[in-house]
């Protein structure tokens, strides 16, 4: 029998061992040094501090009211941190999810209303049962379907996307800001006459805040000097000219409390209606999360387990969402910070949520004095930040599809609602790659004289045996496939009829499904039909396997099946036609040098 063993992944999905719903800080809490401790409480105060005013930026994002942003980075932050593998990730509001959570919920109820609320609250449930189910199904590796192209162009997308929801507050205008980009900038178009210049200039004062502490003061959050630069230009302007003149609005007091228990309306109403979102969020946000993990886990030497931060994501929704956290997942900026100030073990994002509280409670009064035009420069700085520009260059040089896939993510994150934008870049990038796949090379070969032991060529210009054609196979016989695969091999029949045999390199074939295999058994018997013979070489397990439970190998047929090329050859060799051989001059094979 010519099948080996082979180690196989389980298969499909099954729920991981009970310990999957223990926290993952039972593995590293009470490892912990008092040097750990320093650096985690150190790590977890800049988190906390650099979190305040993003919490903020994020809420007004996603058309929550402002503390709300806050919130989504306590509890959520703190759950995460127990139950993900990662040691440096921190959860809470993000750009993107913000962005998409306004997109779809502003279609059902008014930004900041309660039912807002409510309806941002029942969607985070939502999203972390997904997660959870995700996780502990060991889904990990849907995460790995959303390619690069699709992130890089809707993350740009969405960056012009939130720097355009930020008009009203960077120009001081009164207009509506809901709706895609065309929409957007038609009201501001309708409302430009309305600009206030001093709400413009303390935008641009905040911009200019923030450039200059990223250059000169890289240390320290660029985002905190950027909202203290707005708010003294503001404070400044008001006691000039008065708060009648300058008509500059702002944030208001947020409540000084710890969060509050809140609790989702799950009813069948809401769950059909923001159960697409829920499923793009999810994915997003997975993605997201898992990507930054790993980029963070590289650098610092360690794996992370994508199946246990599906789990960890998962709670920290379900969990965070009564405790009036929004939709939560790993943050980039704030899981940046907590690596550079010298986090250890995922402590550091639990004293960041902690500390985050008490932030709360003792600064909250200062948010009344917070512009909003300082909050709107802010966020142009942020979506600025969200272009990644190099990526976007790798992209444009390497492939045209990979292009495509970035340009319709891009496009579509700007005139879709993004809930389906993620989608569109997802379905267009795995049909390109279906394509791709669908049609496997096929590469004729021949024995080169000039190569040592005769080693195969692809080389065009040799000789080729009258009788024999060797061709390798380069890709996988799926149903997606095999309609190519039999085109080839009526063009190779068409084209060369009196190469009765035909010998497969199988070395590239790494499975094949049941129609796959069948397009082989009906290829063989065509051969057979004309006086001739189909043979397989260097055949691996995702190949024979299938081959013998579609029963398209009897014992006649498995005699056709080699593992090494010599051996076929020396077996081929043997059932040509000798008279053609005798009258052929080209001695390609070894064996046709005893020929007379």
């Amino acid at each position: 029998m010519l099948k080996s063993a082979v180690n196989r992944p389980a298969g499909g999905a099954s729920f991981p061992m009970p310990a999957a719903w223990l926290p993952n800080a039972l593995q590293w809490l009470f490892k912990m040094g008092k040097s750990d401790w320093r650096a985690d409480f150190i790590a977890g105060l800049t988190g906390a501090i650099i979190g305040m005013p993003q919490g903020v930026a994020f809420a007004m994002i996603a058309g929550m009211p402002p503390e709300y942003g806050l919130y989504a980075g306590m509890v959520p932050a703190i759950v995460a941190a127990f139950f993900g593998s990662s040691r440096h990730l921190v959860s809470g509001p993000t750009t993107t999810s913000s962005v998409v959570l306004f997109s779809a919920l502003s279609l059902h109820a008014a930004p900041g209303t309660p039912a807002y609320v409510t309806l941002a609250l029942t969607l985070t449930f939502m999203i972390g049962v997904l997660k959870l189910v995700l996780g502990l199904a060991r889904l990990g590796s849907l995460t790995n379907f959303i390619s690069q192209s699709v992130i890089v162009g809707f993350t740009a997308g969405a960056a012009i996307l939130i720097a355009v929801k930020q008009i009203k507050h960077f120009f001081g205008v009164d207009m509506d800001s809901a709706g895609n980009f065309a929409t957007v900038i038609y009201h501001f178009a309708q409302h430009i006459r309305e600009i206030n210049p001093y709400a413009t200039l303390v935008a641009v004062s905040t911009m200019l805040a923030g450039i200059a502490g990223k250059k000169w003061l890289p240390r320290f959050p660029y985002m905190v000097t950027a909202i203290l630069g707005g708010s003294l230009v503001s404070v400044a302007l008001n006691a000039w000219l008065g708060a009648e003149a300058t008509h500059i609005q702002v944030v208001g007091a947020l409540p000084s409390s710890f969060p509050p228990l809140s609790l989702p309306d799950l009813s069948l109403e809401n769950i059909r209606a923001l159960a697409p979102a829920s499923l793009a969020v999810t994915l997003l946000s997975l993605t997201e999360a898992v990507s930054i993990g790993r980029a963070i886990a590289a650098r610092s030497g360690y794996n992370i387990n994508s199946n246990q931060e599906f789990i960890g994501q998962g709670l920290s929704n379900i969990i965070g969402s009564f405790f009036s956290g929004y939709g939560s997942t790993g943050s980039f900026n704030r899981t940046a910070v907590n690596f550079e100030a010298g986090a250890r073990t995922p402590m550091a994002a639990v004293f960041a949520g902690v500390l985050l509280m008490f932030a709360t409670v003792l600064a909250a009064p200062a948010t009344a004095y917070l512009p909003k035009a300082a909050m709107g420069g802010m966020l142009f700085l942020v979506a600025w930040g969200l272009f990644g520009w190099q990526q976007i260059r790798e992209i444009l040089h390497f492939s045209r599809r990979e292009t495509a896939v970035m340009a319709v993510s891009f496009l579509s994150a700007l005139f879709l609602d993004l809930e389906f934008a993620i989608f569109v870049g997802l379905i267009l990038a795995l049909m390109l790659y279906l394509e791709r796949v669908s049609k496997p090379k096929l590469v004729t070969l021949t024995p080169d004289k000039n190569l040592p032991n005769h080693s195969f060529s692809a080389n065009p210009e040799l000789p080729q045996c009258p009788q024999l054609r060797m061709v390798r196979v380069d890709g996988s016989l799926f149903f997606g496939s095999v309609n190519y695969l039999r085109e080839s091999f009526d063009k190779i029949r068409r084209r060369h009829p009196d190469q009765k045999h035909l010998a497969l390199l199988c070395d590239g074939i790494n499975f094949a499904d049941l129609q796959g295999g069948k397009a082989l058994y009906e290829e063989a018997k065509r051969r057979e039909k004309n006086g001739g013979s189909l043979y397989l070489i260097n055949v691996k397990d995702g190949l024979w396997e299938p081959l013998q439970a579609c029963s398209c190998l009897d014992d006649a047929e498995s005699r056709k099946v080699f593992q090494s090329k010599k051996a076929a050859i020396h077996a081929i060799y043997q059932k040509l036609d000798k008279s053609v051989c005798a009258t052929c001059n080209k001695r390609i094979f070894e064996e046709c040098k005893g020929q007379a």
